[in-house]
């Protein structure tokens, strides 16, 4: 694929520049400040060496103990149509022209679904809205669209959104922030009976969504903002992840005294605490806190609707799918808390199961430092949410590896 064939002459170029260097801002006592081709040459060995050490490993899944277990998921028809979903993907690939095509499809088992990170330096390959004209940003965004809920689309946009108005707050730095500094790219080609899929990579905003047949698989899903409200600026008013910060919270307090002593790992919160971001595919962790066999029903029906404000992010047919894999597992499930319980703290918390696993985390100050009472302390408005599915379906990897088990001369499209 062409996509793949630039990526990997873009390492080899770079190869050679010193890793350790690109981590280090340019030097306080230097006059001259950092020049746009300077920032973007750190950028760059930056994304390069995040890349080295995350694609160290094959990708297996996130895992309690190292070993999948088996059986989880399988091939069906679900009965909800991705129909609306492959014609907005061609309708985005014919607009595109020779070149922004080139980059921008891979193969469906490409290594490319596990290159998305969170940062904003990121070099992200596929087509940017920023290089779209106006007509071919509004065929993104359908795609967008016929693959999201309404909350969703929303949801993502808002990031966008918020994204600018971080560049308003950095001195209006629309080079390194702005609305429409997000990429697409397309794994395999849009189909009805073959695997395939899409990405939309930006800071802040992480979609993979796969497909198959009538499947869809949406994670890793990656939500986030700094600020997460807009007080002023362009879009002033706009705000995300309020939801599901409050409704949490709410989780949390509805416990019982005994409840809490099991479902908090610890009160105190100094740092980040969301374990499977960028690059941990394959992390090992054991369930935590406090077992949802050990709720009441009215708990259970609260920690239900709390899933669903995540899942709820799918087009309104597979999330009800979703969900209903998700409540077969609900006994096996477990809600882990870090931080304090008292409204307007900063806390983390984890939701885990063996086909779902949500983390919310009030994280330390990043891109705002310059406004936080404490810019080495945790805030509420610094947030990151993930989603995952593991035992090796992220990315839809395990419906991919049992189809080609079913169709063993099938090709990576």
């Amino acid at each position: 694929m062409t996509a793949t064939r630039t990526r990997v002459a873009l390492l080899a170029v770079c190869s050679t520049i010193l890793v350790a260097a690109a981590w280090l801002a340019p030097s306080a006592s230097s006059q001259a400040p950092e020049t746009h081709a300077e920032r973007a040459e750190r950028f760059r060995t930056m994304s390069i060496s995040a890349e080295t050490k995350g694609l160290a490993e094959p990708f297996k899944g996130i895992t309690t103990n190292g070993a999948i277990e088996p059986g989880l998921f399988a091939i069906k028809s679900t009965g909800v149509s991705t129909e609306p979903v492959r014609k907005a993907a061609d309708a985005l690939l014919a607009a595109l022209n020779k070149a922004q095509r080139g980059k921008t499809v891979f193969g469906v088992d490409d290594v490319e679904w596990r290159k998305w990170m969170n940062q904003d330096y990121y070099v992200r390959q596929g087509v940017s809205f920023l290089e779209m004209t106006d007509a071919q940003r509004e065929i993104a965004i359908q795609l967008l669209r016929a693959s999201l809920s309404a909350k969703g689309l929303k949801q993502t946009r808002d990031i966008m959104r918020l994204n600018y108005t971080l560049g308003e707050m950095n001195d209006n730095d629309f080079d390194r922030y702005g609305e429409w500094r997000y990429h697409i790219t397309v794994m395999g080609k849009p189909s009805t009976t073959e695997p395939w899929g899409w990405q939309l990579d930006g800071h802040h905003a992480i979609i993979n969504y796969f497909v198959l047949g009538d499947q869809v698989v949406m994670t890793p899903m990656f939500a986030g903002s700094e600020p997460v409200i807009a007080s002023s600026g362009k879009f002033k008013g706009t705000s995300v992840l309020q939801d599901e910060q409050n409704r949490g919270l709410a989780m949390v307090n509805a416990l019982t005294g005994a409840q809490r002593v099991k479902a908090i790992l610890r009160v105190s919160k100094t740092g980040n605490d969301n374990l499977t971001e960028a690059w941990k595919d394959n992390v090992v962790l054991d369930y935590a806190g406090l077992r949802v066999s050990e709720l009441s029903a009215a708990q259970r029906q609260q920690l239900v609707d709390l899933i669903a404000l995540y899942v709820d992010n799918m087009d309104d047919g597979h999330a009800r799918v979703r969900m209903d894999e998700v409540k077969r597992y609900l006994d096996r499930t477990s809600f882990a808390w870090i931080g304090k319980t008292e409204a307007g703290g900063v806390f983390y918390y984890r939701i885990h199961s063996p086909v779902i696993l949500i983390e919310f985390d009030h994280q330390v100050p990043a891109n705002l430092k310059q406004y936080a009472k404490d810019p080495n302390a945790p805030n509420s408005q610094h947030i990151h949410v993930v989603v995952r599915t593991p035992n090796g379906n992220d990315y839809g990897k395990d419906l991919l590896r049992q189809h080609y088990l079913q169709h063993p001369h099938a090709t990576a499209q």
